[in-house]
């Protein structure tokens, strides 16, 4: 009976917390499409969350083609496939390593630091002082935040898309001896619209899904500092999972036969 009764109270607390998140997602995103808006918010948080989280994802992008240049040369040299290189390593960052590092690198940094700065606001009683001065915690807060999110991650992806092929670029050419003119091409020949898109597509759900977490465990969070501290934790883990789950999801639907 013990080990029935733990089942169900997992069971209720997940459901419980998956209701919760789902009423404050519908009531975010209605705030996200409702005026008023506000632009000065907005124009700060795509700052914070695109410009400012450039040289970790620039970093991350780079040294990820040169690892993945390295590593095809490896594995193709044993088939005599050297030529697929190129290939290999602008379908990966396109489709794949530059959506997924790029949104684990800024769930790291933006998300710890939305759920650090909301959940302060909140155990400081600062968003009950926002709701007394009729202002909506939900439309000055999260909204914003969900919003530049969701726009301002495509060009962070783009970027890094960019970067990772240029260091998959310096690695075959510098290192390996390819032909740089031929490399490009086959870089170019083999790339497909459809491959970029998804990856943009894949990074605007990402960046949805970072700020959500973010805004959601700090708008929660209790407790004082041990509370924030929870709530910061809590929004990297979850919305590095949801980054991970929901990339399988978007990816079966892009590219399932």
């Amino acid at each position: 009976m013990n080990f029935l009764q733990t089942i169900g109270r997992v069971s209720l607390a997940f459901l419980a917390t998956a209701g919760r998140l789902s009423l404050f997602t519908i009531n975010a995103v209605s705030h996200c499409v409702r005026s008023p808006f506000y632009f000065r918010i907005i124009g700060k948080q795509m700052i914070e969350i695109g410009y400012y989280s450039l040289p970790v994802v620039g970093l991350t992008a780079v040294f990820a083609g040169m690892v993945l240049a390295l590593q095809s040369y490896t594995g193709f040299a044993r088939f005599s496939a050297e030529g697929a290189i190129a290939n290999v390593v602008v379908l990966s960052i396109t489709r794949e390593l530059g959506p997924v590092l790029a949104g684990l690198m800024v769930a790291g940094r933006i998300g710890a630091a939305m759920a650090a700065e909301i959940g302060t606001m909140r155990v400081t009683e600062q968003i009950d002082a926002l709701t007394t001065l009729s202002t909506n915690p939900m439309k000055y807060l999260v909204a914003p935040r969900l919003i530049a999110g969701f726009l301002m991650m495509p060009l962070l992806v783009l970027v890094a898309d960019v970067i990772g092929v240029f260091g998959g670029y310096l690695v075959a050419v510098h290192k390996l001896g390819f032909n740089p003119s031929n490399y490009l091409q086959n870089t170019i020949d083999f790339l497909e619209f459809s491959d970029v898109v998804s990856g943009l597509v894949k990074a605007s759900v990402f960046g949805f899904i970072i700020t959500l977490m973010g805004c959601y465990h700090g708008y929660n969070s209790k407790g004082g500092a041990q509370g924030v501290g929870m709530a910061t934790t809590n929004a990297v883990v979850s919305a590095s999972i949801l980054i991970l789950c929901s990339d399988y999801i978007l990816t079966e639907i892009f590219f399932s036969k």
